[in-house]
């Protein structure tokens, strides 16, 4: 029989408001069944094909709170086109007795729920379907005894645990329901309530159940709708005669399918984290994913993971097997989406290539009864020779059934021959009495005339399922316990963060009060409160780390705006911004963008917005399960790392930190996403055995990383005065991420000989292009930092600096110092450019050193060897080609090397010394030979009126500034003479294994301090020489100067 394909719909929606923020731009085309997707980076388009493509991004009105084309030719796809396509399909093949499915994929807000279930008056495939069902089942031919039976079972998997909707939570059990494989290898949930329904208004009572059940479980552990998969599962049976008068029942399942959202299904991997990637909440979609790959390559050699995830257990008839098919991928219109959006298309392509064989369902009644007692007295042979609990151990080993497995099977056997053998009229009744125990709440009334809250969801679909009514007096919030005894009025919460007596809600006649109780956290419209503060309706509240609730006011005040008004206004995304603006976190983006750097903001803000309860949460858990973490949201900017200091994209990152000890630790937006998910997964596992957070290892601990270095700041070394070979000294502000002041850096860097002699002004040149062709040497030097925050938070604290140069692919690095506030990095390094290019000149004009600071903790794992590059740039290479093989040495060798680079600067120091000794005297030969001139000149000349030589003055003014100066040099020459004599540092001394005595460190030391000392009383001593011998000079000139205008003028 050849086989059916699935059926592939993608449908897109209109831009949300987080999108119109942004001013986000439209990348989907729809032309009948195809759907073109535009790169918003480089205008690249890619074209898919499909059974139909509903464009439902613009094109509509509203009308009486319904969504519908505005024109006759507009392409609108409205709620109820989408049945008609879809959903009446499927309902045909339930009619002939085939099983049907539907399901909805893709990006979290891309609209699958919208599509599955709908909104308000703009109702979804579930309820039109549902309600299109029993419209024909009272129009049906109920002739010769035909008999329609609808049962509803609504179920929801999160963290691979399967919960029962429709169950009230005082019967669920821990690690969920059991997921077992029939005779005829098919996967169900024995225990999962499957309730007769004789109306629509029965379906709609149970689906409103099923929303406040996975509500309260949302609130509970924020096990909200985009990280859930919700299973509608509708059996419909016709019983009737066939033609030969024997009892015939035709049944098929139609399962409605809502998974979570699409994003949970990528990989974390590129995020580097030592733990596994996703966890057990992203199994089900990863192996869906790989169920689909698989199925859609027809390769009969290859096993299809169906029995990987619970997901795909239950949905293996649906992909492969006995099922008619359609899928749904809801689509995001926005650039800012496009890489989720092209995903969800790609998927889409690949499970229309999957084909399934459907089969009509169709058995005689009684043969049903008698294939359930054949196989119960085969299970009851196979238990009777089970016989000892060793044998049973035996068999299960060799993947025989176990006794327990046994007994459930005869038990599900039984209970199906005895609902088979009831009459449908028994099965209603029994319903009915079990929802009038089990559902009792309060009226509609109520709420017309009391105050309430009532819950906001992520999910649409979920907000205002939830309502609280407040009567006069005191209401207590919060766990209630205890409260619930006794016979005060209470409003109990699950939510995280939740204290047993949380707050106090007083009602006195026309006026409501919010008491916080302790330091609780409760928030109104974004600002947390300390005191009793008094509600106005449509206030926002937040209680806990993620309990949020609309005020509902009385009645009169509701005449201004009401219930419906404030809860399509105040959503969740209203919410979050309000804590976001209350946190500084301003939403700037509501006028249209021009330019790149105003999207990346916009970006960010999102992400910000996106994991602010991510955080929240896990600040609770961390608080409840005692682990003395803490954890804050903020963004980076990655222009602080360019070299050119242009605008780059920012990202949200979430700084971790360790209460007791002080470490810190920076984990990236999908680094705390995917611990996020393993946190979860430790907190529910805490809450079904207390003890197994303890006897967790640290290795397994999601809360738990080692001990990292930490990203501080950077000063930026603008190079632009090398071009002109003019050195630069100057002390740097180091500033973070975000723009905030961490320190100081005092940094020279200048051009030298190709020995490493540094140079002064004397080299400067006019034209950087006379550098085009040739050498160019500089010298690096980090003198110090200062006022570090770092060391200053906590004085355990150390530092190192890295930097980079053109084009290098390694880098360099300082030496580590630690405990020290101002610390002394004493580090150079000589760089040469072999040939100086157009690029490196480039390069100088517009780039500088990026001087990164690195944070150090007590803890760190020390790295043995760190490539480093040598410090010779091949400017006319590719950056590639250049890899040093340079090695940092051991702690001990690079504090030798430390000490041996001192003693270098010390002899350059000298050397520098020397070159200007010779410069003096042959200064000081000029200035003796221009003063024998003078003396000759003036023995010539004729004496004046009063008999003086004219000239006299001045030789005997250069005659005494050159003694004064011979004078002042020569203690200078002899500190020379002296310092030449002592120029070699003594040998270190070494143990027999080879390793430096740590005497020698400090003789070394020692050395190194006395001829800085030394050199610094030699340079100031000449610097004063030198400038008396200036000034002495220039008091001569100006001087003849003056008397060769007088003798002129006369």
């Amino acid at each position: 029989m050849p086989g059916e394909n699935v059926q592939v719909a993608v449908r897109v929606r209109p831009f949300n408001q987080r999108e119109k923020n942004a001013n986000s731009k439209c990348i989907l085309k729809m032309d009948r069944g195809s759907t073109t997707i535009t790169n918003p980076h480089t205008g690249e388009n890619k074209t898919f094909t499909f059974d139909h493509s509903y464009w439902s991004h613009d094109g509509f009105v509203e009308k009486d709170s319904v969504l519908i084309p505005d024109s006759a030719n507009s392409i609108y796809a409205d709620q109820r086109m989408v049945f008609n396509q879809l959903g009446r399909q499927v309902l045909d093949n339930a009619w002939e007795g085939y099983n049907s499915t539907l399901f909805a994929y893709g990006q979290t807000g891309s609209g699958k729920s919208y599509s599955m279930l709908g909104y308000g008056a703009n109702k979804g495939i579930v309820p039109i379907a549902c309600g299109e069902l029993f419209k024909a089942i009272d129009g049906a031919d109920k002739s010769n005894g035909k008999q329609m039976q609808v049962t509803f079972s609504m179920l929801e998997i999160y963290n691979e645990n399967v919960r029962d909707l429709l169950a009230s939570n005082k019967g669920s059990t821990h690690g969920g329901l059991k997921v077992r494989q029939d005779r005829n290898q098919s996967f169900y949930v024995p225990d999962l309530r499957n309730l007769p329904c004789e109306n629509y208004g029965a379906i709609e009572r149970l689906m409103k159940e099923g929303a406040i059940n996975r509500t309260t479980a949302s609130t509970n552990m924020n096990a909200t709708s985009s990280r859930s998969h919700m299973v509608i599962t509708i059996k419909f049976k016709q019983v009737f005669n066939n033609a030969s008068g024997e009892s015939t029942t035709k049944t098929s399942e139609i399962n409605l399918v809502d998974l979570a959202g699409s994003e949970r299904a990528k990989s974390t991997g590129a995020t580097g984290d030592r733990l596994k990637e996703g966890s057990a909440i992203n199994v089900s979609l990863l192996t869906l994913g790989s169920v689909i790959e698989a199925l859609a390559e027809n390769n009969p050699k290859k096993t299809v993971p169906y029995r990987e995830s619970v997901l795909t257990k239950l949905l293996k008839s649906a992909l492969g097997g006995n099922s008619k098919t359609v899928m749904i991928a809801a689509l995001s219109p926005a650039d800012i989406n496009f890489e989720e959006t092209l995903s969800t298309l790609r998927y889409a392509d690949r499970a229309k290539k999957i084909q399934n064989k459907a089969v009509i369902n169709l058995s005689p009644t009684e043969k049903l009864i008698q294939d359930l007692k054949s196989e119960n007295a085969r299970l009851l042979q196979l238990l009777a020779q089970h016989g000892t609990g060793a044998s049973v151990n035996k068999d299960a080993s060799q993947g025989f059934p176990s006794s327990a497995d046994l007994e459930l099977l005869i038990a599900q056997n039984e209970r199906q021959m005895k609902e088979t053998m009831m009459t449908w009229d028994q099965k209603l009744e029994e319903a009915k009495k079990e929802w009038q125990l089990e559902h009792v709440s309060a009226s509609d009334k109520m709420f017309l005339e009391h105050p309430y809250f009532q819950n906001v969801n992520e999910d649409p679909q979920l907000s205002g399922v939830i309502k609280k009514c407040i009567l006069e007096g005191v209401t207590v919030v919060g766990k209630c316990t205890s409260i619930q005894q006794s016979k005060k009025a209470c409003i109990a919460l699950r939510g995280l963060g939740i204290q047993e007596h949380h707050a106090n809600i007083i009602c006195n006649k026309n006026r409501i009060i919010a008491e916080p109780l302790k330091s609780n956290d409760v928030f109104i419209n974004g600002s947390k409160i300390t005191t009793r503060t008094a509600l106005k309706h449509g206030d926002r509240i937040k209680m806990g780390s993620n309990s949020l609730f609309l005020f509902i006011g009385f009645p009169n005040e509701r005449k201004k705006e009401s219930a419906q008004e404030l809860t399509s206004k105040c959503d969740y995304a209203f919410f979050q911004n309000e804590l976001a603006a209350s946190l500084g976190i301003n939403y700037e983006f509501k006028t249209k963008q021009k330019d790149n750097s105003q999207a990346s903001l916009a970006r960010a803000y999102n992400d910000y917005v996106m994991l602010m309860p991510e955080v929240a949460q896990v600040n609770a858990i961390s608080q409840e399960l005692q682990k003395n973490i803490t954890f804050q949201i903020f963004v980076l900017n990655l222009a602080s790392h360019d070299s050119a200091g242009q605008e780059k994209e920012k990202e949200v990152a979430v700084k971790v930190v360790q209460n007791i000890t002080q470490q810190v630790w920076i984990w990236s937006k999908a680094k705390f996403i995917n611990r996020n998910y393993l946190i979860e997964e430790l907190y529910q596992a805490f809450l079904d055995d207390p003890k197994h957070v303890d006897s967790l290892a640290k290795e397994d601990d999601p809360f738990w990383d080692p001990v990292e270095d930490i990203y501080i700041g950077c000063s930026h070394v603008w190079l632009h005065s090398l071009a002109y070979r003019m050195p630069l000294e100057d002390q740097i502000v180091i500033l973070s991420h975000s723009g905030v002041e961490e320190g100081q850096m005092q940094v020279t860097i200048s051009p030298c000989t190709p020995n490493g002699v540094v140079q002064g002004d004397d080299v400067m040149i006019l034209d950087p292009n006379q550098l085009l062709g040739g050498r160019l040497d500089i010298f690096i030097q980090i003198h110090q930092c200062v006022g570090l925050q770092w060391i200053k938070q906590n004085n355990t604290r150390g530092i190192l600096i890295k930097f980079k140069f053109y084009n290098e692919r390694y880098g360099h690095q300082t030496r580590m110092v630690w405990h020290v506030v101002n610390p002394r990095m004493n580090f150079q390094k000589h760089i040469a450019i072999d040939c100086v290019d157009q690029d490196f000149l480039d390069y100088l004009h517009t780039n500088a050193i990026v001087m990164e600071v690195w944070g150090l903790q007590g803890g760190r794992q020390s790295i043995s060897n760190i490539t480093l590059d040598d410090g010779v740039i091949r400017a006319s290479s590719p950056a590639i080609t250049v890899s040093p093989p340079s090695t940092a040495a051991s702690n001990s060798s690079t504090e030798l090397e430390a000490l041996e680079r001192e003693l270098e600067i010390a002899r350059n120091n000298i050397e520098k010394l020397s070159e200007e000794k010779k410069e003096l005297k042959e200064l000081c030969r000029v200035l003796t030979k221009e003063n024998t001139n003078l003396k000759s000149r003036g023995k010539t000349e004729k004496k004046g009126k009063n008999g003086v030589v004219p000239g006299n003055d001045i030789q005997a003014e250069l005659g005494r500034a050159l003694k004064r100066h011979f004078v002042d040099v020569r203690p200078v020459q002899n500190q020379l003479q002296n310092l030449a004599r002592n120029d070699v540092p003594p040998e270190p001394r070494r143990s027999n294994n080879g390793l430096v005595n740590k005497d020698s460190y400090n003789d070394l030391r020692r050395y190194a301090e006395t001829c800085q000392s030394e050199i610094g009383k030699i340079s100031s001593g000449l610097d004063g020489a030198v400038k008396t011998l200036k000034e002495s000079v220039a008091a001569s000139v100006r001087a003849k100067k003056n008397e060769s205008k007088v003798n002129g003028t006369r």
